[in-house]
Protein backbone atom coordinates (compact mmCIF):
# COMPACT_ATOMS: atom_id res chain seq x y z
CA UNK A 1 0.00 0.00 0.00
CA UNK A 2 1.37 3.33 -1.00
CA UNK A 3 1.87 6.41 1.71
CA UNK A 4 -0.01 9.55 1.00
CA UNK A 5 0.78 13.09 2.43
CA UNK A 6 -1.64 15.19 3.30
CA UNK A 7 -1.57 19.09 4.19
CA UNK A 8 -4.52 20.97 5.97
CA UNK A 9 -5.58 24.32 3.74
CA UNK A 10 -6.87 25.33 6.76
CA UNK A 11 -4.20 25.21 9.81
CA UNK A 12 -1.24 23.64 7.83
CA UNK A 13 -1.23 20.48 9.63
CA UNK A 14 0.92 18.14 7.37
CA UNK A 15 0.68 14.56 7.73
CA UNK A 16 1.26 11.08 6.09
CA UNK A 17 -1.25 8.36 5.57
CA UNK A 18 -1.32 4.58 4.07
CA UNK A 19 -3.71 3.88 2.08
CA UNK A 20 -5.38 1.14 -0.52
CA UNK A 21 -4.93 2.74 -4.21
CA UNK A 22 -8.65 2.36 -3.92
CA UNK A 23 -9.44 4.08 -0.80
CA UNK A 24 -11.29 7.19 -0.75
CA UNK A 25 -9.26 10.67 0.00
CA UNK A 26 -9.04 11.73 3.45
CA UNK A 27 -10.87 15.33 3.28
CA UNK A 28 -11.15 15.93 7.22
CA UNK A 29 -7.71 17.12 9.58
CA UNK A 30 -7.43 15.66 12.75
CA UNK A 31 -5.41 18.83 14.00
CA UNK A 32 -8.69 21.22 13.42
CA UNK A 33 -10.81 18.77 12.27
CA UNK A 34 -12.12 20.50 9.67
CA UNK A 35 -12.34 19.47 5.95
CA UNK A 36 -9.11 21.06 4.77
CA UNK A 37 -6.81 18.21 3.52
CA UNK A 38 -5.43 18.27 -0.10
CA UNK A 39 -3.18 15.10 -1.31
CA UNK A 40 0.26 16.45 -2.05
CA UNK A 41 1.77 14.87 -5.04
CA UNK A 42 5.63 13.39 -4.17
CA UNK A 43 7.80 11.03 -5.24
CA UNK A 44 7.92 7.02 -4.60
CA UNK A 45 9.46 6.16 -0.84
CA UNK A 46 11.28 3.04 -2.25
CA UNK A 47 14.42 2.34 -4.33
CA UNK A 48 15.04 -0.81 -5.90
CA UNK A 49 18.37 -2.05 -5.30
CA UNK A 50 20.96 -4.64 -4.09
CA UNK A 51 21.01 -8.27 -5.49
CA UNK A 52 17.04 -8.46 -6.84
CA UNK A 53 15.73 -10.14 -9.83
CA UNK A 54 17.20 -7.61 -12.10
CA UNK A 55 20.50 -7.73 -10.94
CA UNK A 56 20.82 -12.13 -10.54
CA UNK A 57 18.64 -12.39 -13.85
CA UNK A 58 19.12 -9.86 -16.73
CA UNK A 59 21.62 -7.07 -16.03
CA UNK A 60 25.08 -7.47 -17.75
CA UNK A 61 24.08 -10.35 -19.99
CA UNK A 62 23.47 -10.98 -23.49
CA UNK A 63 19.84 -11.52 -24.32
CA UNK A 64 18.56 -14.66 -26.03
CA UNK A 65 17.98 -13.20 -29.34
CA UNK A 66 21.73 -12.10 -29.50
CA UNK A 67 22.86 -15.75 -28.98
CA UNK A 68 20.31 -17.11 -30.70
CA UNK A 69 22.01 -14.43 -33.75
CA UNK A 70 25.69 -15.97 -32.89
CA UNK A 71 24.86 -19.80 -33.21
CA UNK A 72 23.26 -18.48 -36.55
CA UNK A 73 25.98 -17.19 -37.55
CA UNK A 74 28.37 -20.19 -36.81
CA UNK A 75 26.07 -22.21 -38.76
CA UNK A 76 26.89 -20.52 -41.95
CA UNK A 77 30.38 -20.14 -41.03
CA UNK A 78 31.21 -23.97 -40.60
CA UNK A 79 31.96 -26.01 -43.45
CA UNK A 80 28.83 -28.87 -44.22
CA UNK A 81 29.94 -31.95 -43.22
CA UNK A 82 31.58 -34.23 -45.55
CA UNK A 83 33.59 -31.16 -47.12
CA UNK A 84 36.51 -31.26 -48.58
CA UNK A 85 35.50 -35.09 -49.69
CA UNK A 86 33.40 -34.39 -52.87
CA UNK A 87 30.42 -34.64 -51.15
CA UNK A 88 29.31 -30.81 -51.15
CA UNK A 89 28.49 -28.66 -54.55
CA UNK A 90 31.52 -26.60 -53.66
CA UNK A 91 34.13 -29.59 -53.62
CA UNK A 92 32.35 -31.31 -56.32
CA UNK A 93 33.66 -27.89 -58.59
CA UNK A 94 37.01 -27.38 -57.40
Amino acid sequence: MPIYEYTCEMCGHQMEALQKLNDPLLTDCPECGRPGLKKQISAAGFRLKGSGWYETDFKNKPSARKKEDKKEEKKQDSAPEGCGQGACAACADG
